[in-house]
């Protein structure tokens, strides 16, 4: 009986372990699936532009300081250069990556925790938003910016972010799993301000969330093209998509080495903000709470 208890235990032992195997083998294979459009965007920014348009490569070039040095050169003359973008865009998606998450916690914080009479048309609110595209307002949104006298301002890019409902849908989730509306009562209890409590407890308690969601709002503002080409007019203002976009215009002969050069540029700030955030993101353990 003990030998064949020990053969099924083995038999199971091994069941298992072919599963994690074969698990581990896709995530590798999707994890490189992921990695090669990067690899070719590192490749072709050091090769020739004819080296480009002849195929794909993932062997680097010789051209890479060659390719620095046109991208450099085609600044002369303009009023913004590639730094001054990068800084422009920063500008940008800094507060706006502040104000997603923050304001979007703040939202779904509200509608878990405190009960009124709105609260279901509120929430559904939310979702039926979440699904229209922003395209569909853009026309709408730039003329009240104009009466408003903020076209070619930052602040008509960032004050908008403080509204999101697809980040708030995530929140509202992520803390009917991980937040335990006692310690609000704890806290109410011990003379806290709802404020206070909000900052001092939710805040703590949800910050894999909020690094996740720091991330994708950051990515969106970073990349965001279509609505600073509505709001930016004047050069010096330029985020850096829309640099990259002037590197690409008629008045520049194309060059595909320069504009990969561009593109590499644009990414490495993406990188730095996931590599900081990224511990945060798996440590998803919620330290202090109070299980129901």
């Amino acid at each position: 009986m003990a030998k064949l208890k020990s053969g099924v235990d083995k038999g199971y032992h091994a069941k298992i372990l072919v599963q994690r195997t074969a698990k581990e083998i896709v995530c590798i294979i999707l994890c490189l699936m992921s990695l090669i459009p990067f690899i070719i965007l590192f490749m072709n920014a050091t090769r020739t532009s004819e080296a480009i348009k002849a195929g794909l490569s993932f062997i680097p070039g010789g051209n890479l300081a060659e390719n620095w040095k046109n991208f450099m050169a085609k600044q002369n003359g303009m009023e913004i250069n590639v730094f001054k973008a990068m800084l422009n865009s920063l500008i940008i998606s800094v507060p706006s990556t502040i104000c997603t998450v923050y304001f979007s916690t703040l939202t779904a914080y509200g509608i878990f925790v405190y009960d009124f009479k709105l609260k279901k048309f509120a929430w559904s609110f939310i979702l039926a938003v979440m699904i229209i595209p922003n395209t569909i307002a853009a026309i709408g949104f730039y003329q009240f910016m104009n009466q408003i006298g903020l076209t070619d301002s930052y602040l008509a890019l960032i004050i908008p972010s403080i509204a999101s409902p697809a980040t708030v849908f995530f929140m509202k989730q992520y803390m009917e799993s991980v937040f335990s509306k006692e310690l609000v009562e704890a806290a109410r209890i011990d003379g806290s301000g709802e404020f206070r409590t909000f900052n001092t407890i939710a805040i703590p308690l949800m910050k894999p969330a909020i690094a996740t969601q720091a991330i994708f709002a950051f990515v969106a503002s970073w990349n965001n093209l279509f609505m600073p080409s509505l709001i930016i007019s004047s050069e010096s203002k330029q985020t850096l998509p829309l640099f990259i976009r002037m590197l690409q215009s008629d008045q520049f002969k194309t060059d595909y080495g320069v504009v990969y050069i561009g593109l590499t540029i644009a990414i490495l700030p993406i990188f730095v903000v996931y590599f900081i955030l990224a511990r945060n993101i798996v440590a998803g353990v919620q330290m202090g709470g109070v299980k129901e």
